[in-house]
């Protein structure tokens, strides 16, 4: 784009709804890959536009007819190329995201967060963990920028929270995270490869959204998942690597009436046919079915037992 051109948009697009409409264009013609937070061009572009004007970004339409000044629309501008150019996750450019209208930093250390479990733990976790005031310890395994650490302390207030992560990059975005909604004091962070540096702890509830893309979807991801730490998706082969471990070490650290809860992707069925003995219970939430399961200790345990016995036999 000349410069001429550049400020010919500036001086043509002058309200929420020219550059929006403008947005809409660029990111099409472009043919960008959504899934940070939005799944469309209009999305992608109401989010980048409301977050650079510190608007709400779940109000649009009040705002469509203002007019913007001179230092708006260039930001806003630079914003919309960058997107493009870069082809980088919308938060990483606004150092933003959100989970059910809370918002947390985020920058390429750490997976923009988008946990179904985060909407989870708005409500429909409840049909596991029914009552929150008895909720007094929490684990969340592979905590990232550490936004489900966060859900989880306000979920249940009586909760301390331990959150780990093998990325020390990640964790320093969990600690500005927990640093800005001031839960110093009841979430501590702790670099770890899953339970191993957690010694005996025991907790009431254990919460993971680890990384479970297979090899070749890895492989094949468009420049916007590229642009993520590549930690925080590879999961072997099928993916699965990390659950099968989180399945064989979780019983060790919950409590006798403790539940966990994991994201896996698309890794039903696959689970569902390595461990038939596993009773698994999915949970749906607005956006996703058969994505995030859960298990109590006591279910675990069987399994455990079951197959320890059938190894025993053979």
């Amino acid at each position: 784009m000349t410069a001429d051109d550049a400020q010919s948009r500036l001086a043509d697009l002058n309200t929420v709804r020219d550059w929006l409409r403008y947005g809409v264009s660029r990111f099409r013609a472009a043919k960008l890959v959504y899934g940070h937070g939005t799944s469309s061009a209009i999305d992608e572009a109401a989010f980048l536009i409301l977050t650079s004007l510190e608007l709400p970004i779940d109000q649009l339409d009040p705002w469509l007819d203002c007019r913007l000044t001179a230092s708006e629309r260039s930001r806003i501008a630079e914003l919309i190329d960058r997107r493009i150019e870069t082809r980088k996750p919308a938060p990483y450019l606004v150092n933003r995201a959100y989970i059910r209208g809370r918002d947390f930093y985020v920058d390429e250390r750490a997976i923009v967060p988008r946990s179904y479990i985060g909407e989870l733990l708005d409500g429909e976790l409840a049909t596991v963990v029914p009552d929150p005031e008895a909720v007094t310890s929490v684990l969340d395994l592979c905590t990232g920028s550490g936004c489900l650490a966060i859900l989880a302390a306000l979920t249940y207030p009586n909760a301390i929270v331990d959150a780990v992560d093998l990325s020390a990059d990640a964790l320093a975005v969990a600690h500005r995270n927990v640093a800005d909604y001031d839960l110093q004091g009841r979430i501590t962070l702790q670099q770890s490869d899953l339970f191993a540096a957690l010694g005996s702890r025991r907790y009431d509830l254990i919460i993971s959204n680890p990384p479970y893309v297979s090899a070749a979807a890895v492989a094949a991801f468009p420049p916007e998942y590229k642009a993520e730490p590549l930690l925080a998706h590879a999961g072997g082969a099928d993916g699965l690597d990390l659950v099968r471990q989180i399945l064989a070490e979780a019983a060790q650290h919950l409590e006798r009436d403790g539940v966990l809860v994991v994201e896996v992707g698309t890794g039903l069925d696959l689970l569902e046919d390595e461990f038939p003995n596993l009773p698994f219970l999915w949970l749906e939430t607005e956006d996703s079915s058969g994505e995030v399961f859960a298990l109590t200790a006591e279910e675990l345990k069987g399994a455990l037992q079951t197959e320890g016995g059938r190894r025993q036999r053979s």
